[in-house]
């Protein structure tokens, strides 16, 4: 049944890890990356799609990205859409080809685009904590309930405690290195 907590625990702490990595993809760092544009929903048909469903996404240089409409008809919506998207990104386009030119980052945009890093990598280490802090609740329960004993719940407890700082350490290893990355020229 431990053993089966830390289990659960570890998947979850986990996906944490895996939602910021997925997060950090979206703060531009100077390079063109087409995951800057995930998320962002086109006016298509009366509904609402993602980009990557509607247009051929490509990077032929590593500051440019360009988008390719499968319709014609819906580029002037695409246009649109990156516009309102919180990116700070101007999409020039041709009528077949949309170019969006991915401008170098001043000094002071890559502190808050770090800072902004720290402050989702903050958000993933409370989730981590949440997550001990449940499980650990299980233990108490179970120890209450008689089906372990104090001292299987205190060392199931270290154990839970070594799983949360491996985990929070492995958001410091990304986090820092997401630094690195927005902070170089």
């Amino acid at each position: 049944m431990i053993d089966e907590i830390l289990t659960e625990l570890r998947q979850k702490m986990n996906k944490s890890v895996e939602s910021l990595q997925k997060d950090f993809k979206r703060i531009r760092t100077g390079r063109a990356s087409g995951a800057l544009l995930e998320g962002i929903k086109v006016d298509c048909y009366e509904t609402q799609m993602p980009l990557d469903q509607v247009a051929s996404i490509s990077i032929p240089e590593s500051r440019l990205i360009t988008i390719q409409p499968w319709d014609k008809s819906i580029t002037p919506n695409i246009e649109k859409a990156i516009l309102k998207s919180e990116l700070g990104l101007t999409p020039l386009n041709d009528g077949k080809l949309i170019r969006i030119s991915i401008p170098p980052l001043t000094e002071e945009r890559r502190k808050e685009l770090a800072k902004l890093a720290r402050k989702m990598s903050e958000e993933n280490k409370i989730a981590i904590r949440n997550q001990r802090r449940e499980a650990n609740d299980l233990l108490k329960e179970m120890k209450n309930e008689k089906e372990i004993s104090e001292d299987e719940m205190y060392r199931a407890q270290e154990q839970v405690q070594k799983v949360t700082d491996e985990f929070i350490s492995a958001i410091d290893d990304v986090t820092s290195a997401k630094e690195k990355e927005i902070m170089e020229f």
